[in-house]
């Protein structure tokens, strides 16, 4: 148990970042053209926005707190808020933007799996992304009623020590999770396998910051004008 604890835990994560870096500069030098998100909208619009803003948002907001939550070191924060207190935040704003995401998620893989016309411009990539992203995020939301059963935040601080110990290239990373229930654990691995699939999916497009938006010239549109009608036609 503790090999595979040690494979899980400590390999693998280097194994998938390593794809993950050397596969999306590859892809993007090699075949830029497939660098896209495949949007589906031209299909059907219908639920499309509400899906896709509810979806990025949560999404985006997750990303963020879990980036912040496991990489900034105990040190940080114990001099003005407690690990209980962390974890109850991010319990209460995890719970909130997981919803969103799991009901924008919802509408978007709903739409991926029942309408005809999605359905047949849909890869098999397409759909295993979007049940695999479903699954991590129930898993999240499940990692919540866990937590609530353990409010002294030690379990966060183990999983922010195994986030920082990667990052920073030191062994022992994985001890701080061999204990951990296996919600967690699986949630780990699945977002790390995630994360290792990126390059080979639409998952590439998180790398698209569209910055130039907010400098470009305003685009004109013009109304079509009707046609002109002459004397005598």
């Amino acid at each position: 148990m503790n090999t595979l604890n040690f494979l899980a835990f400590q390999i693998y994560p280097y194994v998938a970042l390593a794809i993950f870096a050397i596969g999306c500069w590859a892809r993007f030098d090699f075949a830029s053209y497939t660098w896209r998100t495949g949007s589906s909208q031209l299909l059907s619009s219908k639920w499309m926005r509400l899906g896709s803003n509810w979806f990025h948002i949560g999404v985006l907001a997750i990303l963020g707190g879990h980036l912040v939550g496991l990489l900034t070191p105990h040190a940080v924060y114990e001099h003005f808020m407690t690990s209980g207190q962390k974890q109850l935040m991010a319990m209460v704003v995890g719970g909130i933007f997981g919803v969103m995401c799991f009901i924008g998620l919802s509408i978007l893989l709903a739409r991926r799996l029942l309408n005809p016309r999605i359905r047949a411009t849909s890869s098999g990539r397409d759909i295993l992304i979007l049940v695999l992203l479903y699954l991590q995020l129930i898993l999240g939301l499940c990692s919540i009623y866990i937590s609530s059963g353990h409010m002294d935040g030690e379990q966060m601080v183990k999983l922010g020590e195994w986030a920082q110990h990667i990052v920073t290239f030191r062994a022992g990373a994985a001890d701080y999770i061999v204990d951990a229930h296996w919600i967690y654990k699986a949630h780990v691995f699945l977002g790390m396998t995630l994360i290792l699939l990126t390059p080979f999916t639409r998952l590439v497009h998180v790398w698209s910051i569209p910055l130039g938006y907010l400098t470009r010239p305003y685009q004109v549109v013009r109304a079509r004008q009707r046609p002109l009608r002459y004397p005598g036609n």
